[in-house]
């Protein structure tokens, strides 16, 4: 998520709203930068869409890329990158 990160309740905020997502498996908060990177096999419209009624904000999804994780598993993983405009 794109936003202003530049407090430490807006950063719990996302963190706290990431954590609590299932079925996401691993995130990165890129503070200085204001984006956010997830990993999983989840469908990135619907965590962008609990992700914004969590934070109270808007999403926006940036690029998706599917990863390969090499444990032929058949886990279809994503990686999601999402951006926050301004309120």
């Amino acid at each position: 998520m794109r936003t202003n990160i530049d407090c430490g309740g807006c950063y719990r905020k996302i963190r706290d709203a990431l954590l609590k997502m299932e079925e996401l498996e691993s995130h990165l908060i890129e503070r200085k930068h204001g984006r956010v990177s997830v990993l999983g096999a989840f469908d990135p419209h619907a965590v962008a869409v609990k992700m914004r009624k969590m934070i109270n904000r808007r999403v926006e999804i940036l690029d998706i890329k599917k990863v390969d994780v090499g444990d032929n598993s058949g886990d279809d993983r994503r990686l999601l990158a999402v951006a926050d405009s301004d309120k």
